[in-house]
């Protein structure tokens, strides 16, 4: 008996890699893409050169623009810009199967986790999400790499994990949802800050630090918003939040290292054709923080950075200059 196809929702760098990822074991993939040209060289090439360049595609891909194509399927992975997720489920057909949400931010314009913008969008699907310290194109080589998967039941799980699971891939079982969802969406905006660090040529101990005084950043918000501690100090939390702090394949990082050598975030920002989701989450974060009363520094300090209130050295400068306390 042929196994019965997945899809993906979402035609970037991610979206991408974790097709080719499910289509490894020969099943069959539909991958939903915005842009017309990016579905046809999928299907005529087996590339995806604006946004995954130098991968050859499985071609138990099948890229579509149609998401009708893609409604009834028994699993969808969601891995669209996380501002445009709520707008693409509302335009999808309803259907019954799993939504695995694989986007990772707060959405601007209400203050939600994704989970719940999609709950919205999509009544009646099962959510699960899927995060953790996962850079796209080496999940499309098969390098080995681990993420959270948290499910709403364990029932849910026993459901996803067999068909997202593969020798390179491995996913461990969570039922914390809002754990893993704040672990995805803060540790973008701190990847900012470790990028000006990096631009401003501070050294690895003060990247160190940061690292450090951000994780406790994300702890204290998440415990906040009803995330489980150790949720936050797993895969998709600290894990996640070293891997994106420590490399120029981070979008957020890349961002944050051009805004320490002395250019202004609209800049940068307008240059790429990928998006860096820390620069539309952490106003939104700091604003859901402000109201629950959890104090986060560095992130108010990004938002200066990219509207461009502070210059860098200074936002550092600022920083250091807090008052001196308990760790």
């Amino acid at each position: 008996m042929s196994q019965q196809a997945v899809g993906v929702i979402g035609g970037g760098a991610w979206g991408t890699a974790l097709a080719q990822m499910l289509a490894s074991d020969g099943r069959a993939v539909r991958l939903w893409a915005f842009e017309p040209p990016v579905v046809e060289e999928i299907n005529a090439q087996h590339r995806n050169t604006p946004y995954l360049a130098g991968i050859d595609l499985s071609p138990a891909i099948r890229a579509t623009g149609n998401l009708a194509e893609l409604a009834d399927l028994p699993l969808l992975l969601v891995v669209t810009p996380a501002q445009h997720m709520r707008r693409v489920l509302t335009g999808m057909p309803q259907g019954e199967g799993d939504l695995v949400l694989c986007c990772k931010g707060i959405e601007e314009a209400s203050g939600e986790l994704m989970v719940d913008a999609a709950r919205a969008a999509a009544p009646g699907r099962p959510l699960a999400v899927l995060s953790g310290p996962t850079f796209a194109h080496e999940v499309a080589r098969g390098q080995p790499t681990a993420v959270t998967l948290a499910c709403e039941t364990r029932a849910q799980w026993d459901r996803i994990a067999p068909l997202i699971w593969r020798p390179a891939f491995r996913p461990y079982f969570s039922t914390d949802i809002i754990g893993a969802e704040i672990g995805g969406a803060v540790k973008n905006v701190l990847a900012i800050a470790c990028g000006v660090v990096e631009g401003l040529g501070l050294g690895q101990n003060a990247r160190a630090a940061l690292i450090a005084r951000g994780f406790a950043e994300m702890t204290r918000f998440g415990l906040a918003c009803g995330a489980q501690a150790e949720t936050l100090s797993g895969l998709s939390g600290l894990g996640d939040l070293v891997l994106t702090c420590s490399s120029m394949s981070s979008r957020n990082f890349s961002l944050g290292k051009a805004l320490g050598e002395g250019r202004k975030a609209v800049d940068v920002l307008a240059d790429r054709a990928t998006v860096a989701e820390g620069a539309f989450t952490a106003p939104v974060l700091q604003r859901v923080a402000s109201a629950r009363g959890v104090a986060m520094p560095i992130v108010d300090t990004v938002c200066a950075l990219l509207t461009g209130e502070v210059a860098a050295g200074d936002a550092v400068a600022a920083l250091l200059a807090r008052p001196l306390t308990a760790e």
